[in-house]
């Protein structure tokens, strides 16, 4: 009887640190793709300064906010005079429900990674010098409400896969360089056309049926 209450004290034992174990993998997971995102902006404020890559979990880093379960549910640094690039590493954050980047210097393409984050609800990149691309990656969002990429240097059509996306509720595109012609199916239905307004090469609204939508769009 003892040998089996000392068994099951073990067992026990063993799952507790198996459980403290998968939290720490994925913590230091969740840390080591922010601090690639550190790595590859300029950041003449210090806002990343406690970014620490030796600490297990970045849930106590500043600009960041982790659920329960030490899962990385929002990145805010909207307004914070960061310049450089995005990187892939993005699309490790599953958990990741906002990423507010907005109001900075940030160049280069939208990694088509980020259509990995499942839980992503807003995805604000508006007011910085991101060229490229929207990529249509960004489709399999399922979850996501605001999408809002209004004045960059984005290039190419709307991606169609979008208007798959039944959740969104705000696209903003307007003041960048997109062509082709304005989806009118699904969430597109009920999006403002001024939120397309600004972009030179943008035919206006699609007349499914009767035109192809990325004619002389390069």
């Amino acid at each position: 009887m003892v040998g089996f209450k000392a068994s099951s004290l073990c067992l026990l034992i063993w799952v507790c640190l198996s459980m403290d174990l998968v939290k720490w993998v994925s913590g230091n997971s969740e840390g080591d793709a922010l601090f690639a995102l550190r790595k590859s902006l300029k950041d003449p404020d210090n806002v990343l300064e406690s970014w620490d890559p030796n600490l297990v979990s970045p849930c106590t880093w500043f600009h960041i906010t982790c659920n329960s379960d030490n899962h990385v549910t929002r990145v805010d640094l909207g307004n914070s005079n960061l310049s450089g690039h995005l990187v892939p590493d993005l699309g490790k954050l599953e958990h990741l429900q906002y990423l507010e980047l907005y109001k900075n210097n940030i160049k280069g393409t939208i990694p088509s990674e980020l259509g990995n984050l499942k839980s992503l609800i807003s995805l604000d990149l508006y007011n910085n010098n991101i060229s490229g691309r929207i990529p249509s990656e960004l489709g399999k969002l399922k979850s996501l409400v605001f999408l809002r990429l209004n004045n960059n240097k984005l290039s190419g059509c709307i991606p169609r896969e979008l208007a798959k996306v039944s959740s969104l509720k705000v696209v903003d595109v307007s003041s960048n360089n997109l062509c082709g012609t304005i989806p009118t199916s699904g969430p597109f239905e009920h999006i403002p056309l001024e939120n397309f307004e600004n972009n030179p090469r943008l035919e206006g609204p699609e007349l499914i049926g009767l035109a192809s939508y990325d004619t002389n769009c390069v």
